[in-house]
C-alpha cells in the first residue's frame, strides 16, 4: 500500500511533483512554531499543524467534524486515517511540495497510518 506522500504526488496530476516532509516534534514550550516560522520564511516550506486541521475541520460543520468534535469531548483520540486523511488534503490543496507537520505523528501507530 502506498503511503501518504506516494498518494499526494499521484494526486497532483500530469506533474513531476515530489512532496517532502518534515515532521516537527517536541514538547509544549520547546519552539516548533517558533522554528516552523523560520523555515517557512526562509525555505518556502508550508507548515500544517495537525490541530488546526482538526480544529478547521470541526468548525466546517461537516459530518467528519461533527465525529472528530465527539471523540475530542469524550476524551478519545481521533483515529490516524482520520488526521492522515486531513493531511493529505491540506498538501495537494497548498500549491507547494515541502511539509512541516506539528503535531504529528504522536506516536508509533500514528507514523505507521502515514506511512501506509
Amino acid at each position: 500500500m502506498a503511503n501518504v506522500v506516494d498518494v499526494a504526488n499521484k494526486e497532483a496530476k500530469g506533474t513531476d511533483k515530489k512532496f517532502t516532509v518534515v515532521f516537527v516534534l517536541g514538547g509544549p514550550g520547546s519552539g516548533k512554531g517558533t522554528q516552523c516560522a523560520k523555515i517557512v520564511q526562509h525555505f518556502g516550506y508550508t507548515h500544517l499543524s495537525a490541530g488546526d486541521l482538526l480544529r478547521e475541520e470541526i468548525k466546517s460543520g461537516s459530518e467528519n467534524g461533527t465525529m472528530i468534535q465527539n471523540m475530542i469531548k469524550e476524551g478519545k483520540l481521533v483515529p490516524s486515517e482520520v488526521t492522515v486523511k486531513l493531511l493529505q488534503r491540506a498538501m495537494n490543496e497548498s500549491g507547494n511540495d515541502k511539509f512541516l507537520i506539528d503535531g504529528f505523528p504522536r506516536n508509533e501507530e500514528n507514523r505507521v497510518a502515514f506511512e501506509s
